[in-house]
């Protein structure tokens, strides 16, 4: 899910603040938050220390911008668009969460969980960034929950959680290269949809 960060579509040159989002959304993605420092976003997205810090005054507000556009990307434009295109019912298209994963899991590309790495890297729940990344993870569940009302689950909201619980284990999983969480993951997924009565 990486962005090239110095242009837009069309090859229209990207603003300051959109290169340092899409420079520190590659960078953070891939090697984590603590790992990146300021001064390497600034020199790998080429803007000028003063621009940075007039968009982005602190680390902090750049951590909460990139969880922001990772829950835009990740669980909008590219998780929810997948389950809608391989799913064509509601039992699908929750299982078809576990077949993009899949998909995403054997990719040369594959990060993780940005979203999981920040609730862990940042673990005091007073924290604005681990705020975000909770309330980002929630998106998450939203996505699936809905699917879980579409498909006239008995208890979606329970279901709702099931089935994230699951797709965050495999994707743990997968970070220690068991390419197979997702299909593993998607066998007890359809235990429970069977358990909900979804069919």
């Amino acid at each position: 899910m990486a962005s090239e960060p110095m242009s837009g579509a069309g090859g229209v040159p990207l603003s300051a603040r959109q290169r340092i989002i899409d420079t520190a959304y590659e960078l953070f993605s891939r090697e984590g938050l603590r790992a990146v420092g300021v001064d390497r976003i600034i020199d790998e997205s080429g803007v000028a220390r003063k621009t940075f810090y007039r968009h982005f005054p602190s680390k902090e507000d750049l951590i909460l911008a990139f969880l922001e556009v990772r829950g835009q990307r990740w669980t909008h434009a590219w998780l929810e668009a997948e389950m809608q295109r391989l799913g064509d019912t509601p039992r699908e298209r929750l299982l078809a969460a576990f077949d993009a994963l899949d998909e995403w899991f054997r990719r040369a590309d594959f990060e993780s969980c940005s979203l999981i790495a920040a609730a862990f890297e940042v673990r005091d729940p007073g924290a604005p960034v681990h705020q975000a990344a909770v309330r980002e993870l929630e998106g998450v569940r939203q996505v699936v929950l809905a699917a879980a009302l579409a498909a006239g689950a008995r208890d979606p909201e329970s279901l709702a959680y099931q089935v994230q619980i699951l797709m965050m284990g495999a994707i743990v999983s997968a970070t220690r290269q068991d390419l197979e969480a997702a299909r593993r993951a998607r066998e007890m997924a359809e235990l429970l949809l069977d358990h909900h009565q979804l069919r």
